[in-house]
């Protein structure tokens, strides 16, 4: 067993037995779900700054006494960039998250090469770790090492599925489409209502929408939703406070 590998084996948590176990060439359904759960979570994430950033930018050029051309202009400059900056953030995130898989399972193939017979040691152990007799976790790991021992490895040392590392465009278009999602509600709202009432109809819409993509947050993460959806309405709040205080002072002093 090299250096190397106890050192990765200490900074990563071991995957169980049973999905290392699965054949390389298939994904097994737990990653399946939980890639699924992955990019729900980064919609309702992505929908949530979405209706944040909007709501704070058209409440805040309302707080400043602008309608009109100004609004829909200042609002619209937000969706646009908005939407553009997740794309890129989620782009940049996640293509470094996959170079790093990649350069992991490079280093993991380079000792595989030089030194299998460490290697099917060292994954009979991580077996073993699992609770499995020692005996019968190196008869697993020898099937395992004759079946894919890239995949195995992966797996179990480096909790990293081979078939089904991340897509950097999938994350930056799903990012991008729910953020334009979400800051259609608070951008709609004030420009659809009456301008008297604007405001307050654009606090009504954005609570709702918090609270459903609290609610669903929660729920995907198995957290009690009460708390999450309070917390996404008083952020919410917060800031559409903060920008109209900001946009009624500029109006004051100038």
């Amino acid at each position: 067993m090299t250096a190397l590998s106890v050192r990765r084996r200490r900074r990563r948590g071991a995957v169980p037995a049973e999905q290392a176990a699965l054949p390389a060439q298939e994904e097994s359904p737990s990653s399946t779900v939980a890639s699924r759960l992955n990019w729900l979570r980064a919609g309702v994430l992505g929908a949530n700054d979405g209706i944040v950033s909007t709501a704070g930018i058209v409440v805040g050029v309302s707080g400043a006494a602008l309608t009109g051309s100004a609004l829909l202009a200042s609002g619209l400059a937000g969706v646009i960039a908005g939407a553009l900056s997740m794309a890129a953030g989620e782009y940049v995130s996640v293509s470094t998250q996959r170079d790093t898989e990649r350069s992991e399972l490079a280093k993991e193939s380079a000792e595989l090469a030089a030194d299998p017979e460490g290697e099917l040691n060292e994954l009979a152990g991580l077996i073993e770790e699992q609770g499995v007799d020692e005996r019968l976790a190196h008869e697993m790991a020898e099937q395992l090492t004759r079946r894919d021992a890239l995949a195995a490895h992966a797996r179990l040392e480096l909790g990293i599925d081979p078939n089904s590392l991340a897509n950097p465009w999938h994350a930056a278009f799903a990012s991008m489409f729910s953020f334009i999602l979400g800051a259609l509600i608070p951008f709609v709202a004030i420009l659809a209502a009456p301008t008297r009432i604007a405001v307050p109809v654009t606090v009504v819409a954005v609570t709702c929408a918090l609270a459903i993509t609290g609610s669903v947050s929660a729920h995907l993460g198995g957290a009690p939703k009460r708390p999450a959806v309070l917390r996404n309405i008083c952020g919410g709040l917060l800031a559409m406070g903060v920008t109209y205080s900001i946009g009624a002072l500029v109006a004051a002093c100038f």
